[in-house]
Formats: structure tokens, C-alpha cells, sequence
């Protein structure tokens, strides 16, 4: 899997970050333990999660 950097998760949509989310867990849980790919793919899911939580209404 592509690193997905926070700068092309905030171009997309919502519902694409959501199917690019599932795929990079995919990806993570297909990768070897500690290979290149899995960091990879960890990172991807995390700057779509950031992406993700900076779109959410804040609750107050």
C-alpha cells in the first residue's frame, strides 16, 4: 500500500476516506509483523484517522 499522507486524506471525501481506511487496515493485517509495509500502513491509518477526527463536530 501507497503512504496516504494527511495532506491527500484531507482532498478526499468522507465516505473515500472510510473505504481507504478499511484498505489500509487490510493491508496491515496482511503485511508481515514489523515489515515496511505493515509501518506503512499503520501510518496511512493514522493520518486518515487525524483526518477523520478534524472533520467530527466537537462535542460540548
Amino acid at each position: 500500500m501507497k503512504l496516504v499522507t494527511r495532506f491527500e486524506a484531507a482532498k478526499l471525501s468522507t465516505v473515500q476516506l472510510y473505504g481507504l481506511r478499511k484498505e489500509a487496515f487490510i493491508a496491515f493485517t496482511a503485511a508481515p509483523r514489523d515489515s515496511e509495509a505493515q509501518r506503512t500502513a499503520l501510518a496511512s491509518m493514522r493520518h486518515i484517522e487525524d483526518e477523520l477526527a478534524a472533520r467530527a463536530p466537537a462535542l460540548r
